[in-house]
């Protein structure tokens, strides 16, 4: 399976919780979806488009995130307007931001339908090429997106492995070894988002992932990326 590994980071990020309407939290790692949002923005796709490309490469693209920087979280308050009477007052908000949110991601192909824009986007990161401005989650959260390495991976294995990068809760992965020194942080994650811009509820995943410069050792499925060797789970 074709796969690129590359980092992603900004200044802030805010990934939207849908259980968190009033005052919304975010997750602590990109998810799925936000980063379909973000090849689209990369490759120039309008919103018409992207209706069909989101479901399109849930099924067909697989990812994987290593934290580089610690979870950090701050509050800010803004003003929520209607575009339709933006002159009336406006209910205050609080929304939950990442803050210097740094992500190693690995993006494989998995079905030979989406190929075109995994090639397009892939030689649109190698010039450092974007038609619309990336973001982290939201509008006014840019990020930065370089090319880190490209590989394959290798099928579908089994066993005990030593991972940076997320995988699943019990009994999907069952952990062997945590370092208590070290914050192991949990998740859930939406993978899978329609036509209609729904991220669906049957579609989430429950994740574990370990800290910044940490690992965690589990007994489970794994890909290994044959350029390094590193182990991943990826959804």
């Amino acid at each position: 399976m074709r796969a690129i590994k590359i980092i992603v980071d900004g200044s802030w990020a805010h990934f939207k919780r849908p259980e968190t309407n009033n005052n919304p939290l975010s997750h602590d790692l990109i998810t799925k979806t936000a980063l379909i949002g973000m090849i689209g923005a990369v490759l120039g796709k309008e919103r018409d488009e992207m209706k069909l490309l989101f479901p399109q490469l849930s099924e067909d693209l697989l990812y994987g995130v290593r934290l580089l920087n610690p979870v950090k979280k701050n509050s800010w308050g803004f003003t929520s307007r209607t575009a339709f009477k933006p002159w009336k007052s406006g209910t205050p908000k609080y929304f939950e931001f990442l803050k210097d949110p740094k992500f190693m991601i690995i993006i494989a192909l998995k079905n030979v339908r989406s190929e075109v824009i995994f090639v397009e986007f892939l030689k649109s990161i190698k010039k450092e090429e974007s038609i619309y401005t990336p973001v982290l989650g939201w509008h006014n959260c840019p990020a930065n997106v370089h090319l880190e390495s490209e590989s394959n991976l290798s099928g579908l294995q089994q066993g005990i492995f030593e991972t940076s990068g997320f995988v699943e809760k019990p009994p999907k992965h069952k952990p062997k070894l945590l370092n208590v020194q070290s914050r192991i942080g949990f998740d859930k994650l939406p993978t899978f988002q329609d036509d209609d811009f729904w991220n669906l509820p049957e579609h989430y995943r429950e994740i574990i992932y370990p800290d910044a410069n940490a690992t965690i050792t589990v007994e489970g499925e794994y890909y290994e990326y044959l350029n390094d060797n590193s182990k991943w789970w990826l959804i």
